[in-house]
Parts: structure tokens; C-alpha cells; sequence
């Protein structure tokens, strides 16, 4: 990264940190101009984050510099970008307290020393590859959209089944409107995911030697594609909805986090940039 780019991700980086902080703040102070003001800041992370990715898209090295470093960015930028497209059209404010620590993670992790070390292999770099990584990483972060919104559905739902919104009532957006994004973040998360996953294959059978079908990450792409598609299925054909797809769509973000930390960090794989 140029010193210019790194500034902008270091204000970003702030961004994130302050609109964490003000969204968990007006939660509990109950406060919704707080989660209010905090959007804005996190709308101001994502546009400098916008304008970092464009710049490395020109960066004299192009593809050669793309790695860990920009992956995390962009899962980041990601997540906050459909956060924020969908949060104003449905009033679900408040749900950045459940969504701005994972952008801000992952900009911690973007910022670590061993990120820019982490490079996409020479032989593999093509456009083909940044389609695919941007499609399988919008649907991961549309299925984190679904599970942030399950985690407060469940949440608000345990509240009021103990009376305990009377003073939340007007702050706290509507059940109809969490289990809205649930279905809203498997569906289209699904769909981009399946994107992605059909592109990567065409590319590696082209390109990659080897096995490449049993490498522990495609392993792990692909029970996450089963599952969610499992459950998309109940969800369009069977009907279910409410409590009981919030917890399992939060039972399969923990299920699948852990497993790809394990991944990533104990099991070799040809996806180590990732």
C-alpha cells in the first residue's frame, strides 16, 4: 500500500472504531440518534475504504500486490456496504451494534504485519480470480447480515417475552423487519456465494494442477453452500421463519467461523492468502 492509501485505511480504520463505540453506546443509553450518527461515521469508513480499493485497482503492481491485506478490506467494505444499503430502507439501526465489531475486526486483521505477506499466487492472478473473490465474499458477508440480524431478533424476542421493551419500544426495530434481512441475507448471499463458487471452479479447472477439489477451503465453501442452501430451502418451501431460523442461521455463522479459523491456521491449504 502507498502512504496515501495507508492513511486513508488508518482514518477508515478510525471510522469503524468510533462508529462501534456509538452504536454500542446507543444501545445502551437507548439513544437512537446515537446509532443515527454512527451510521453516518461508518457511510464515511466505507467511502474511504471504497476509495482505497479503487486505488490499489490502479496501483502500478496491479494484481501482483493483491493478498490477505485487500481480501479482509474487502470483506470489511463488504459487510459495511450492505449494512448500510439495506439499514436505511428498514430503520434497523441499532443492528451496527452487532455488525460494526466484525467490520472493525477485520481491519485489525487487515492492519497486522503478516497481512501484505499473504499474496495471491503470480500463476493465479487474473481477473477472473478478483470476480470470483469478490462474489464469494459478498455472499459470506450477506450471510453475516443474515446471522447479525438473527442474533438481535433472538435477543429483542427474549425481551419482550420478559416485558422488558416498554422503554425500547420506539429504539428497537421491528421483528418483521430482522426476520426481513435474515431472508434477505440467505437469499442473496446464496445466490452471489453459488456466483462465485461456479466461477472458481471454471477457473481452476483451467488453471490449478492437482487436486484441488480436496483442499480443506473448498472443502469448507462448500458444506457453508450446502448448509445455508438447506436452509434457504425451509425458509422458501417449508415456511420457517422467526426464532427458529435466527438461531440457526447464528448457529451456522459460529458453526462455520470456527471451522474456517481452523482451517486457516492448522490445516495447509492452497487458499492461504485467504
Amino acid at each position: 500500500m502507498t502512504d496515501l492509501e495507508w492513511i486513508l485505511f488508518i482514518a477508515a480504520g478510525l471510522c469503524s472504531a468510533l462508529s462501534t463505540l456509538g452504536y454500542l453506546a446507543s444501545l445502551l443509553m437507548k439513544k437512537v440518534h446515537l446509532a443515527r450518527v454512527s451510521s453516518w461515521v461508518l457511510a464515511a469508513g466505507f467511502v474511504l475504504l471504497s476509495v482505497v480499493l479503487v486505488a490499489s485497482v490502479f496501483h502500478p503492481e496491479g494484481l501482483r500486490g493483491f493478498g490477505s491485506r485487500r481480501i479482509l478490506i474487502i470483506y470489511a467494505w463488504a459487510i459495511a456496504g450492505i449494512y448500510l444499503g439495506l439499514q436505511f430502507k428498514t430503520k434497523t439501526r441499532v443492528l451496527g451494534a452487532f455488525l460494526a465489531p466484525v467490520i472493525l475486526l477485520f481491519l485489525i486483521a487487515a492492519a497486522g504485519s503478516g497481512a501484505d505477506r499473504n499474496l495471491i499466487p503470480i500463476a493465479w492472478q487474473g481477473w477472473l480470480t478478483v470476480v470470483h473473490l469478490v462474489l464469494a465474499i459478498a455472499g459470506e458477508a450477506l450471510f453475516v447480515l443474515a446471522s447479525a440480524a438473527g442474533a438481535m431478533f433472538l435477543m429483542q424476542n427474549r425481551l419482550i417475552k420478559h416485558k422488558k421493551t416498554a422503554a425500547m419500544i420506539r429504539f428497537l426495530p421491528s421483528l418483521g423487519d430482522l426476520d426481513r434481512l435474515n431472508a434477505i441475507g440467505l437469499l442473496w448471499g446464496f445466490a452471489l456465494l453459488t456466483l462465485g463458487m461456479i466461477g472458481g471452479a471454471v477457473y481452476a479447472a483451467f488453471v490449478w494442477e492437482g487436486a484441488w477439489a480436496s483442499d480443506p477451503k473448498i472443502l469448507w465453501s462448500l458444506a457453508a453452500w450446502a448448509v445455508y442452501g438447506i436452509l434457504l430451502h425451509q425458509r422458501l418451501a417449508i415456511g420457517w421463519r422467526g426464532v427458529r431460523m435466527a438461531a440457526l442461521s447464528c448457529a451456522a455463522f459460529v458453526l462455520f467461523v470456527g471451522t474456517a479459523l481452523v482451517i486457516r491456521f492448522c490445516l495447509p491449504t492452497i487458499h492461504s492468502f485467504i
